[in-house]
């Protein structure tokens, strides 16, 4: 007789399709020019249209990935007894940066404190701690350090109570301006030019049209609706499709999308195109990197390199997850340019696929 509680707790899977798409040409912190890209998605036409831009770029001498800071973050809530024994505390433990990280480092031999910041909202303190985590996301190997810190924080300076473990000035999982201004995750700026003739060729469209379309549409549309750090089309849909297939925590995608395009016509006519990720927190070891399609969609990406320095494969996973999503923003804006022809894709594409 089967035991019905272990058959409800059982491990299941829920499939996704995935597909490869590209070849993608990165130059700059990641130089390659034949890779194939994973990505699982329900949205079929996801696929060719992240084909395309990865195309056009590809012939117009690639996407140009920066690495410009990493860091994952955990916030953590202490109580004093008034604002002023707050402000004297965090004054004084933020004197002690050598202190702190030797704590950290019983936690985990990779988890390093780069800075503190505080906020103090009454006699609570919100104490903001940004770690480097090699090449994890570094969820909970940050955690765990802060859970090593508060004892020790406490003991240190008693007239502190601790409240919680996470204060929601990390900021994990939910929209915030802070994120893009201190920073968590990998920050990457993506770039790419694309000649006059590549952009009528491949994407239809001129590079006055596309870049009069992202100052009304990305920027001014988001101004009208309200958003905050965040003037791109879709780039969720990409972030999403690319965590799926190289087991990343999805929900990060909430402060993943805030990411910024940025266009212009060239001296030269040309169109110059960028999408700047300041929170992509992505990793290649950890939770949900033990599964067989994610080891092999790692490997088939070189991230993977065992021989590689601390952090290494982590940022080159970044770095392609933002050239993914420039393809797709610039993709999507060029078929916008031109009435008609979104629709027509999705109606092609995914009827196609229902038919199948």
């Amino acid at each position: 007789m089967k035991n019905e509680s272990s058959d409800k707790t059982a491990m299941h899977f829920a499939q996704i399709p995935m597909q490869s798409v590209g070849p993608f040409k990165l130059i700059g912190e990641v130089d390659t020019d034949d890779l194939m890209v994973p990505m699982a998605t329900y949205e079929s036409p996801l696929w060719p249209s992240v084909a395309r831009g990865a195309r056009v770029t590809h012939h117009a001498g690639g996407i140009r990935v920066t690495v410009i800071d990493e860091r994952m973050t955990r916030s953590v809530l202490l109580e004093a007894p008034n604002a002023e024994i707050a402000l004297r505390d965090t004054r004084a433990l933020q004197q002690r940066q050598d202190d702190l990280q030797a704590v950290v480092s019983e936690s985990s031999r990779f988890a390093k404190l780069l800075d503190t910041h505080v906020q103090i909202v009454g006699k609570l303190i919100y104490l903001r701690l940004e770690f480097h985590t090699g090449d994890a996301s570094g969820h909970n190997m940050v955690t765990n350090a802060a859970d090593r810190l508060i004892p020790w924080i406490l003991q240190q300076y008693p007239e502190l109570d601790y409240v919680s473990i996470s204060a929601n000035y990390c900021t994990d999982k939910k929209v915030s301006a802070v994120n893009g201004i201190l920073g968590r995750g990998k920050n990457v700026v993506c770039e790419t030019t694309i000649p006059r003739k590549l952009c009528q060729r491949f994407l239809k469209t001129t590079p006055e049209a596309l870049v009069d379309l992202h100052i009304k549409k990305d920027l001014i549309g988001s101004i009208v609706s309200g958003g905050l750090r965040s003037a791109n089309a879709h780039v969720a849909n990409m972030l999403l499709g690319f965590y799926l297939a190289t087991g990343q925590d999805a929900a990060n995608i909430v402060e993943g999308s805030q990411a910024i395009n940025h266009a212009e016509v060239t001296p030269d006519g040309d169109l110059y195109f960028s999408t700047t990720l300041p929170n992509l927190i992505v990793g290649t070891v950890g939770n949900g990197k033990g599964l067989d399609f994610v080891l092999d969609n790692l490997k088939q990406l070189g991230c993977d390199d065992k021989t590689a320095r601390p952090g290494q494969n982590a940022r080159r996973l970044a770095c392609i997850a933002g050239a993914t999503a420039l393809c797709g923003e610039l993709s999507l804006l060029a078929a916008q340019t031109n009435p008609g022809e979104l629709m027509a894709a999705h109606l092609k594409l995914e009827r196609q696929a229902d038919s199948d």
